[in-house]
């Protein structure tokens, strides 16, 4: 697998999101990332309907199902849209931000593993700022102070990654528990 610690990373965008992505791609190259683009490049045909938004994050979402990489990033006029197609395929954990701290919060709290941006509503500078944040966190970093955080997180995406719908449906809509943490809400110690 291409993994963040080595500095591999997946990318995809719509027409609507292209120059984001251009902007955030060129920013992580510039750092020594080594990006494989999905979606729509400089010479792309603008009526190649297999740059469409949702084919484009079935792609990108793809290869975090079978395991090429470990995280994504994707574009596109919302982050919505692109999001969803992404979301369709197994493993994937996506997420649409539009600031650093939700970046931040979505790795460290929900280990998203493909990171959506709308092109409409991230500016430039933002973009790449949110990249850097989603980029250099895990689950978990930055709430080591807080007594079960990692864990109880943890749990979740584990309990998400084993659901399944029909076995959920007959066993009345109930969970299926791999276990229990407790956790309470905590305020960051001075």
């Amino acid at each position: 697998m291409k993994t963040v610690k080595d500095k591999y990373l997946v990318v995809g965008a719509d027409f609507a999101g292209f120059p984001l992505k251009e902007a955030v791609v060129a920013h992580l190259k510039a750092k020594g990332w080594k990006i494989e683009d999905l979606g729509v490049r400089k010479d792309s045909d603008p009526n190649d309907t297999d740059n469409m938004f949702h084919r484009v994050g079935l792609r990108v979402g793809a290869k975090i199902s079978e395991g090429e990489y470990e995280r994504a990033l994707l574009f596109c006029g919302t982050g919505m849209g692109i999001h969803i197609a992404a979301s369709k395929c197994p493993h994937v954990h996506a997420g649409v931000v539009e600031s650093v701290p939700a970046a931040l919060r979505a790795i460290t709290g929900n280990g998203v593993n493909v990171l959506a941006m709308g092109a409409f509503y991230v500016a430039t500078a933002m973009g790449c700022d949110i990249a850097d944040a989603y980029l250099n966190a895990e689950l978990g970093s930055g709430y080591e102070w807080w007594h079960n955080f990692y864990e109880f997180h943890k749990l979740a995406i584990d309990e998400l990654e084993a659901f399944d719908y029909g076995e959920f449906k007959k066993n009345g809509f109930k969970v299926k528990k791999l276990g229990d943490f407790d956790l309470t809400l905590e305020t960051k110690p001075e």
